[in-house]
């Protein structure tokens, strides 16, 4: 079959088998050596292994071989040897057979224990990589409401590698940490800054243009600057939205996504009567947790960018609770069609479809960056896909 991954060996299970591998090796070599020792004891040995005789044969000086077997015969001369080689052979035949048996039934069961408590120690030596692997695994995959960058890992054992790779991880979370936070307070400061000029220069705009000598042209002119101006107030507002979403929530209280959703509905309804765009609103009860103005700001960029990326079309909100429990909000419009592999850029900031540019009264690119980042802060997850015959289906998923 294809996609299926192969089973992943861990660590711990190749440490395990090189313990019981080179366990075994090793008693194999030491029954070799056992078994050739004890081979050449054998030989070596000679008739002096079996108990015989020597008697005299009848006639001055000499001597005859006499066997006596187990069965009470006697034997003389060349059937004594013989019967004594055969014996020889059959006690080494039946002592290496022993060996070989009894031998590799106790490596298997020594083997088999090496390989447990080599399966106990690897598991105790890893200890702190685990510690390491699951505070790292934590902070990645945490939404951003729970993420804490702050954490860090309070490795206690021996100055090995492994505290080395800890403090290492640590130093990097540090680093990353002091980085977003940085950028942050940036993007905040600077769009907090920004906005006093933009209140200034609309304030001076409007006083040209209603002058009692403006001429025509004046204002003309003054109402394209003004456009130009709330198109950057626009933006500033939505780069400060956007680095307080991505802040924790830490003032949480019950939210019916229901009443959001029929205010904003309420709130949109002038923009879609100019646009020609029909809203629909199915709002049932969903309650989660969080702060209500965000959640707001979520359901109003949802139906924003379905008024203004549409023709003549309609938008259909729904707020619904989820089999699960979860509150879940769901934006339909239709639009334009959206290739599947654009969709994920539209959620990074400033991107927006080729047939769209940055300079237009649309919006400032922010709108679904913001549904992401208040999504996830709230510990959710926005899921997007293109509908059936143009435009997109956009869903929010929350936790109670």
């Amino acid at each position: 079959m294809t996609g299926l991954r192969p089973r992943r060996v861990t660590l711990r299970t190749r440490l395990t088998l090189i313990y019981g591998g080179l366990f075994l090796v090793a008693g194999l070599v030491l029954l070799g050596v056992t078994y050739a020792l004890f081979n050449q004891q054998l030989t070596g040995a000679g008739p002096k292994m079996v108990s015989k005789t020597q008697l005299p044969e009848p006639g001055p000086g000499r001597k005859h071989l006499v066997v006596m077997t187990g069965n009470g015969d006697v034997l003389y001369g060349t059937g004594a040897e013989q019967w004594m080689r055969d014996q020889q052979d059959q006690l080494h035949d039946a002592a290496t057979t022993s060996l070989f048996t009894q031998g590799g039934i106790a490596l298997l069961v020594v083997g088999g224990l090496a390989a447990g408590f080599g399966w106990l120690v690897a598991g105790r030596v890893l200890v702190p990589l685990h510690q390491v692997t699951n505070t790292a695994r934590r902070i990645a995959t945490a939404p951003a409401a729970d993420r804490n960058l702050h954490e860090r890992i309070a490795l206690h054992g021996p100055d090995d590698e492994v505290k080395d790779l800890a403090g290492a991880f640590n130093t990097m979370v540090e680093r990353l940490d002091r980085s977003f936070d940085g950028q942050r307070r940036f993007v905040a400061n600077a769009s907090h800054e920004l906005r006093t000029p933009l209140t200034v220069s609309r304030s001076l705009v409007e006083v040209a243009m209603h002058r009692k000598t403006a001429s025509p042209d004046v204002k003309q002119l003054g109402e394209t600057l003004l456009e130009i101006n709330t198109r950057h107030e626009r933006l500033i507002n939505g780069l400060l939205l956007l680095a307080g979403s991505e802040n924790e929530i830490l003032d949480r209280r019950p939210v019916d996504l229901a009443d959001v959703v029929t205010h904003v509905v309420a709130q949109t309804a002038a923009e879609a009567e100019r646009a020609d765009i029909e809203v629909r609103a199915d709002a049932a009860e969903a309650m989660t947790t969080g702060d209500a103005v965000f959640l707001e700001r979520l359901v109003q960029n949802l139906v924003e960018n379905g008024i203004r990326h549409n023709s003549g079309g309609w938008v259909h909100v729904v707020s619904r609770t989820r089999a699960d429990g979860r509150a879940e909000v769901e934006v339909r419009n239709t639009g334009a069609v959206v290739p599947q592999y654009e969709i994920p850029a539209l959620f990074e900031p400033f991107r927006r479809l080729a047939a769209d540019r940055l300079a237009t009264a649309k919006g400032a690119g922010l709108g679904l960056s913001i549904v992401r980042s208040v999504a996830k802060a709230h510990g959710g997850e926005v899921t997007a896909h293109p509908r059936d015959g143009g435009g997109l289906v956009v869903s929010v998923v929350l936790p109670q």
